[in-house]
């Protein structure tokens, strides 16, 4: 587990040149990120080597295209930081707009243009779903201390952890340094001033350098990330030691009866966003998948949680703090609220799942994973 009082590890951010470590200035993680970024761009500026960018939380793929036709005219121009920027990106290609975009996908860590502009089309087609939802969602989403037991013990001894799509701050732990990621505004408005405030970025192009953290933790955000494969990287790359993550298995999850009977579009859209675990293996290594049964009285009110509380789908503001429901089409929302409002109301529910409510907890699909690495 983690000690506290141990002696520090290596410093939160690569140094750059003379860059002092947090330890000698007494910053906190967040101070450290924001001044390596600093002291990068202070790099490049001086004809260093360029570093890689990560993307804001909500790129824009015209600005990307406005950046390379930039590029591309100062350094037909003779600029030399430009000319340098190519050939270190596009050695042997001649100074095109071609050879411009790719030098700015390079520079953003993407192996082409093509690459980039799939991502950030993604992205904008599938929109920052917890800006139209995340209001209100703390009060809602409040972290189960049972499961926060769980995904906490899983970090280990971990000393510095990067938060993947942290949101309000669920299940952060509180005892060590974190560095959170969220892209959404909306919910990183949601954090308490007690926790470090969110750095506004995604999964897929994280603002830290390589081995930043001990260990990387994304906690039931995979299936909003618009490329899993390239997030579970980026994972890989901040993380020295080990990544935990806090999923569902949709298969389990077929088997609520709030899916069989009532939301199978929500159970078809989950197959498709959540990655199995054989995936998450591919991609991060053997990886551990454990079981973690949803208590009865869960305070946190995620999908898997109405289990035994069929009276809370009924909840507008309940449902407005899923993402779940935020994909249903209205239409389809209100006829699946409305039978089982009328199965409750004649009996139904109860003479089919009634015993759910005594049980204290159940397997529902919720899995936490932990990857150790090499």
């Amino acid at each position: 587990m983690y000690d506290p009082d141990a002696r520090p590890g290596p410093p939160l951010v690569r140094r750059s040149g003379g860059t002092p470590t947090p330890d000698e200035l007494g910053l906190t993680c967040h101070d450290a990120l924001l001044n390596s970024t600093t002291a990068d761009a202070s790099s490049d500026q001086e004809g260093g080597p360029h570093m890689n960018s990560a993307l804001p939380a909500r790129p824009d793929l015209e600005h990307l295209r406005r950046e390379a036709k930039h590029l591309l005219r100062r350094a037909q121009a003779g600029d030399p930081d430009s000319v340098v920027r190519v050939r270190s990106h596009a050695p042997g290609l001649a100074t095109a707009l071609s050879t411009a975009q790719l030098v700015i996908a390079r520079e953003h860590g993407f192996a082409s243009w093509a690459q980039l502009k799939s991502l950030v089309t993604s992205m904008a087609s599938g929109g920052v779903r917890y800006d139209a939802i995340g209001r209100g969602y703390a009060d809602y989403r409040r972290a189960d201390p049972r499961i926060a037991a769980a995904v906490h013990g899983a970090l280990g001894d971990a000393r510095t952890v990067v938060n993947v799509g942290a949101g309000a701050g669920s299940y952060e732990p509180t005892d060590r340094p974190v560095i959170p990621i969220e892209p959404s505004t909306a919910m990183a408005l949601q954090r308490p001033p007690a926790l470090t405030p969110a750095v506004l970025g995604v999964a897929e192009s994280l603002p830290l350098a390589d081995g930043t953290v001990d260990a990387a933790m994304a906690v039931l955000t995979v299936h909003h990330w618009a490329d899993t494969r390239r997030g579970l990287a980026e994972l890989v790359r901040v993380a020295r030691r080990r990544i935990v993550l806090l999923t569902i298995d949709p298969e389990v999850e077929a088997e609520m009866w709030l899916f069989q009977d009532y939301l199978p579009d929500v159970l078809a859209q989950d197959r498709r966003d959540f990655p199995p675990i054989e995936q998450l293996t591919s991609a991060l290594g053997p990886t551990r998948a454990i079981e973690v049964p949803v208590p009865r009285d869960c305070t946190d009110g995620f999908f898997l949680a109405f289990w035994s509380r069929p009276e809370a789908v009924l909840d507008p503001a309940a449902r407005a703090a899923t993402s779940g429901f935020a994909r249903m089409d209205d239409a389809r929302e209100a006829a699946a609220v409305a039978r089982l409002e009328c199965d409750l109301n004649s009996g139904a529910w109860d003479r089919a799942h009634g015993h759910l409510r005594n049980l204290p907890a159940l397997d529902v699909g919720l899995r936490l994973t932990v990857t150790e690495l090499a």
